[in-house]
């Protein structure tokens, strides 16, 4: 990652001798915020969670086939996180100056590079691509039949991706949020799918995180709904409302609860117990936090309660295999 921002940096800037060092901090600044390095850790720990369940299933643990997925799980979801910026290029040039908190919160720096000039879509859409190449290498290294799985399961997330960003413009009720949001559930299948088939416990996995995507949408778009009012987007708070949002949320939660037990019932252990009994009351008290405030600035407090409890979901489940393993 690191040599790829530098090399983009030098061709792009190598001839400015007098303002090089600005220039390359201003860049390095923009593909931080492009990337949102600062939340780098997460996406390998979510797709590593769908591998470690496979080694708690069937066994086969293997450290290369761990870091083979730490790679794809990094790169890839970085790939997916440009190419949502690159889609929404133009619109988010509609942002509010008064109101940026949800920038300031998935951006270390606090901007958005594209609309700002720092990155042109044109650079970011080849770090785009070349994420996206990182990325195939990494799966065709894995068996011929896994790595197809794993390949097809990315290319279906970026059109889903890209089918989220442009039908949210034009819709009357929320196709774009049930079907789009589905990438971020299949994102953790994939990383099953690494050493894993699709079967059953795939599907499980899948529709233990699917509502709890629901759930963080709403969440998301409850912090950024006069931006996105500003910028057309259809999102739940302007479909609906800021009330029928805060349902929105509890319900979904309500319904991943449900799921959550059935998984635990037929995969779990008592370490995974405990680690997703953290991540219900953080995920409860966010709800109930939405539900009483119903406002942006409740909804800016429960979004990282909602992030760091799908972290302690994906370190459980790869805890309760190491630790299990070393009995």
């Amino acid at each position: 990652m690191y040599l790829l921002m530098g090399t983009l940096i030098y061709l792009n800037h190598g001839n400015r001798a007098k303002t090089k060092g600005i220039l390359v901090n201003q860049r390095l600044k923009a593909y931080f915020d492009l990337t949102r390095l600062h939340f780098f850790f997460v996406w390998p720990t979510l797709f590593c969670a769908g591998l470690f369940l496979v080694y708690q299933t069937y066994g086969g643990f293997s450290t290369i086939t761990v870091l083979q997925a730490v790679l794809i799980g990094f790169f890839g979801f970085e790939a997916g996180l440009i190419l949502n910026d690159i889609v929404d290029a133009q619109v988010d040039k509609k942002e509010l100056a008064s109101d940026n908190r949800l920038t300031k919160y998935w951006r270390p720096f606090g901007k958005r590079p594209i609309p700002s000039g720092l990155i042109s879509r044109q650079k970011a859409t080849i770090f785009f691509a070349a994420l996206v190449t990182l990325t195939t290498i990494v799966i065709f290294t894995l068996p011929v039949s896994h790595a197809v799985y794993v390949f097809a399961m990315m290319l279906v997330c970026y059109c889903l991706e890209a089918f989220y960003q442009l039908k949210k413009r034009k819709e009357k009720i929320p196709v774009a949020q049930v079907i789009g949001r589905i990438d971020f559930a299949l994102f953790l299948v994939a990383g099953y799918l690494v050493v894993g088939k699709p079967d059953f416990i795939a599907v499980l996995l899948f529709l233990f995180f699917y509502p709890l995507a629901l759930a963080h949408l709403g969440v998301n778009d409850l912090v950024d709904v006069a931006n996105d009012k500003a910028k057309g987007m259809n999102t739940i708070p302007i479909l609906y409302s800021m009330n029928t949002t805060a349902y929105w949320i509890l319900g979904f939660s309500i319904l991943h609860f449900v799921v959550a037990a059935v998984f635990l019932y037929a995969l779990g252990s008592i370490w995974m117990l405990a680690g997703f009994a953290v991540s219900f009351v953080l995920i409860s008290g966010s709800s109930l936090l939405i539900l009483q405030k119903r406002s942006a600035e409740a909804a800016i407090k429960a979004l990282p309660l909602f992030h760091v409890s799908m972290l302690i979901y994906a370190l459980s489940i790869i805890a309760s295999y190491l630790i299990g393993s070393f009995k």
